[in-house]
């Protein structure tokens, strides 16, 4: 198992059968060593298929899945994860989360069913996603497992810094999802303007914004190997302070993914 989280992995929501599974096959052909699915996403299976037809060892795969909201009640965290290592056809997964703590979500009950599962080495480590900070701090006091990654979306146009702050804090790392906004990332003037400076695209700002962040990793959504290969490589894209402070002064805010 590897327990450690590359800079940028590949989110698959939406990654669905037949072609999914290719796309997945792609993805650790270009090097991606990270992949991120959910219990509500209904493609586990497909996220194995993909796994199944690589030839990148499991070993050297970082493989993270969520508990959805109506299986948060201790037995049905245990019945519904031992379900996601069925469909995924793995005897563990690196990284488990609450997805969101709503529904049968409560900390004291829902937490020590995670521990036990850890316990048990089914899971490797245990994260939570879509939380406050002081959500974050409650599920931190209720866990016995150190909190190892805390999911939420984070782009330019949705700034999180007391998250980044917290997890820094804590030494955890904050997983970044829809890095580039659905897409609007490309219609933003100050992207354009970083991105023109480097001769590059928005997106590749966007995702070396995030990747040049302490305790910070993205999981881009991609299906085509263009856009697999241009995200994976964008990590490299180096911006300098006069970047970083035009993107951190963006004065407008869009949430995806609302609760």
């Amino acid at each position: 198992m590897n327990d450690s989280l590359p800079s940028v992995g590949l989110g698959t929501m939406g990654l669905d059968a037949p072609s999914g599974a290719e796309t997945i096959a792609t993805a650790l052909d270009v090097g991606y060593r990270h992949l991120d699915t959910a219990q509500i996403y209904h493609n586990e299976h497909v996220v194995g298929a993909g796994i199944a037809a690589s030839p990148v060892a499991r070993d050297d795969l970082f493989l993270a899945t969520k508990v959805w909201a109506d299986s948060l009640a201790p037995d049905a965290v245990l019945t519904s994860t031992q379900a996601s290592l069925a469909r995924l056809g793995v005897d563990a997964v690196d990284l488990l989360y609450v997805h969101r703590p709503i529904e049968s979500y409560d900390a004291a009950e829902t937490l020590p069913a995670f521990d036990a599962l850890v316990d048990a080495g089914k899971v490797h480590n245990v994260g939570v996603s879509n939380f406050t900070v002081d959500q974050l701090d409650e599920a931190r006091e209720s866990l016995q497992t150190p909190l190892f990654a805390h999911q939420t979306e984070y782009h330019p146009l949705f700034q999180r810094s007391q998250l980044v702050e917290h997890a820094r804090e804590h030494d955890y790392t904050l997983v970044a999802y829809s890095p580039l906004a659905g897409g609007q990332v490309f219609d933003v003037p100050e992207l354009q303007d970083v991105a023109a400076k480097h001769d590059t695209t928005e997106a590749a700002v966007s995702i070396a914004w995030l990747c040049g962040m302490d305790n910070v990793v993205v999981i881009p959504k991609a299906s085509s190997e263009a856009h697999l290969r241009a995200n994976f490589e964008a990590k490299e894209l180096e911006l300098d302070d006069e970047d970083v402070a035009a993107i951190e002064a963006i004065d407008e805010e869009v949430e995806l993914y609302p609760e």
